[in-house]
Order: C-alpha cells, then sequence, then structure tokens
C-alpha cells in the first residue's frame, strides 16, 4: 500500500517561468522533470562552469554511498529533507535494496517537484511527500509522523542533501538542524552536503550566484561553519571532507582534486 501524501499547504505556487532549483538539478542529473527556463539557467551555470554537472552527479553518489552506510548501522527510516525529484538511484531505492521494508519520506519545498514525486512513487511502499519548508520544522516533523512511516521515538537518518545552503543566514540554518537534532533519539544520523567557497576560483564563485534567479539563492559557507551544524553529533569517519573523499566505493579512482566539487560531505551519529 501507499501511505498518505500529504498537501501543498504553506507552499509556493507553481510558476513555471520561474526556474527551480529542483528542476536544475534534475536537469544535470538528466532527469526529465524540468521546463524550459530551468534548462535555460542551467546551461548559463555549465556555461561558466563546465564541471557543473560532476558536481551534482557527485553529490548524488554521495547520497547513496551514505544511505547504503546508513542502512548497515541499522536505520530503518530515512527522513529526505530538501529532496527534490527522486530520480533514478535515489534513495528509496537504494534503500529498498539495502535494507527491505525500511520508510522513506520526502520534503520539499517546490509544489511541482513535490507533484513530480508523487508520480513517481505512486504504488511504490513504504513512502510518502510532504511539500514543506526545512526552516517549519514543527510542521515537517508532525506530517512525517501523520504519514505513519515515522517513528521518533526510533533511530532515524536525517538527510539534509544540499539544501541548507539554501537557507539564509537571517532565516538562522543552525537553529532549523538544532531542532532536528532535538526531535532524533540517540543513534539517529545527520547528514549534510553543503556547498563552499573554500578552494573555488572566482567563475565557480560567480557562477554560484546565479541560483538568485531561482527562488532559492545558495549562500556558499566554510567547512568550519559547516561542521557547526554537527553540534551534538559526533562525526564518522571520514569527518567533513570534500565530497568525493567521503567513503569512496573500492575501485573509485582517487580524485587529486576533490575540492573542485565546490561542496563538502558529512554524516555523524547522535550519541
Amino acid at each position: 500500500m501507499v501511505l498518505g501524501t500529504g498537501d501543498c499547504r504553506g507552499c509556493a505556487v507553481i510558476d513555471v517561468n520561474q526556474p527551480s532549483a529542483a528542476r536544475v538539478y534534475d536537469y544535470f542529473l538528466g532527469g526529465t522533470h524540468n521546463f524550459a527556463v530551468d534548462r535555460a539557467l542551467a546551461e548559463q551555470i555549465a556555461a561558466m562552469t563546465p564541471n557543473i554537472a560532476e558536481t551534482m552527479r557527485s553529490n548524488r553518489l554521495f547520497l547513496r554511498r551514505a544511505v547504503r552506510y546508513l542502512a548497515g548501522q541499522g536505520i530503518r527510516q530515512f527522513l529526505d529533507i530538501g529532496s527534490g525529484i527522486p530520480t533514478a538511484g535515489n534513495v528509496h531505492e537504494i534503500v529498498r535494496e539495502a535494507a527491505p521494508g525500511a520508510s522513506v519520506v520526502y520534503v520539499d519545498i517546490d509544489p511541482v517537484a513535490v507533484e513530480h514525486s508523487r508520480d513517481i512513487l505512486a504504488g511504490v511502499e513504504r513512502t510518502g511527500v510532504i511539500c514543506a519548508d526545512v526552516r517549519d520544522v514543527d510542521r515537517l516533523l508532525t506530517e512525517s509522523e501523520e504519514l505513519g512511516l515515522i517513528d521518533f521515538d526510533e533511530p532515524v537518518a536525517v538527510l539534509l542533501a544540499g539544501v541548507l545552503h539554501f537557507v539564509p543566514d537571517a532565516d538562522g540554518p543552525a537553529s532549523v538542524v538544532a531542532a532536528l537534532r532535538d526531535a532524533v533519539t540517540t543513534g539517529s544520523y545527520l547528514l549534510i552536503s553543503h556547498a563552499t567557497a573554500d578552494g573555488q576560483p572566482p567563475e565557480v564563485i560567480e557562477a554560484q550566484k546565479l541560483s538568485g534567479r531561482t527562488a532559492t539563492e545558495i549562500v556558499l559557507r566554510t567547512g568550519a561553519e559547516i561542521t557547526a551544524y554537527f553540534d551534538g553529533f559526533d562525526l564518522v569517519e571520514p569527518g567533513l571532507v570534500f565530497i568525493p573523499r567521503w567513503r569512496p566505493d573500492p575501485g573509485d579512482e582517487a580524485d587529486g582534486h576533490p575540492e573542485r566539487v565546490g561542496a563538502y560531505a558529512g554524516v555523524g551519529i547522535k550519541n
């Protein structure tokens, strides 16, 4: 059975003339759930930073590696916040292979991404979709429980892959993470990947500014700032590192310049 999917209360009105970060990401990953305006912005970004698609794919590969790791640690509940569009190889598919019977709740603020997600997940057991803002922690936690898929008395993996850099400093990203930390029990995990200016050439930083044309502008933060979000969690090895360095799969070629992806990644456990 497919459990409830919630609604889009509080989410932005769909505007197909405004590019969406979720749909631009989908385009870079080779997805089909995007519009002309998204593709135009993606191509403009790619013209300034030719390795941008590699960066997007690297983030997705990190998410897959980390979810497999978390499933191997016994996690059977996954809350994917800022999930975008669950294209091929996303969390529920990895979970289904690594931990049959585990549950996944996707959360995104983009109503188009949410509707695409619901279409993709129709008939997929133990999955649900919520249209909510990461900054509205109380609501997304409540709706996750209402779906019948997340029990916060049991360990849960909170996935914040490529989402906190869309939360401006004025909106208190640290307080958002703290609220999520306080909501989960001991043995739960926090996953973060986050864009950074560390080690980046000026043209990459300029390209990141193009995100201001979407409704969700990217805020680049330092490794120290991102590490601080893990307050209350113990980082698992190898700690916070550039994405390609986080537990690469056997046989992966060593990347001599991992900073080129322009993003850090880390996973922590609440003890």
